[in-house]
């Protein structure tokens, strides 16, 4: 069963915003990876160059921003108050707004891949990439100071 699909069962409401994935990227990138220097940036592969994909959850893998990982992970974005929030993915421009969206659960990313969940805030994100196993999935929150 597709995301979509699946979500609209548990009775959340998604809302498919189409071509948002290059904005929710950049928001996502200003939020938890602001505290970079594009010199930093381009030392962890944050961007597609050189022949190399890219990935914003690069961040975590290169331990340069706090996150909780694998297991740790699941269970807090499992227990976080997700009324409303953004999904999208690192390699396409497909995202949806959930709302109600109270019974998300990391089991219900099972079969995505490199696949953001961030509330409309910006405050904390859940990501599984396409290594999870071996790299996520991820939860951090942002700095209270930000």
């Amino acid at each position: 069963m597709d995301l979509v699909s699946l979500l609209r069962m548990k009775k959340v409401r998604v809302i498919e915003i189409p071509k948002w994935g290059t904005y929710l990227r950049k928001q996502w990138e200003d939020n938890f990876v602001n505290h970079l220097s594009d010199k930093e940036k381009k030392s962890i592969y944050l961007y597609d160059e050189d022949g190399c994909c890219g990935y914003l959850w690069h961040v975590f893998s290169y331990e340069r921003r706090k996150c909780l990982k694998e297991e740790q992970a699941d269970i807090t974005f499992n227990k976080q108050s997700k009324q409303s929030c953004y999904v999208f993915y690192q390699h396409t421009d497909d995202a949806f707004i959930l709302e109600n969206a109270s019974p998300l659960t990391a089991e219900d990313f099972i079969n995505e891949e490199d696949v953001y969940v961030v509330d409309k805030e910006f405050n904390w994100t859940y990501v599984k990439t396409h290594e999870t196993g071996w790299c996520g999935p991820y939860f951090s929150q942002k700095d209270k100071t930000n």
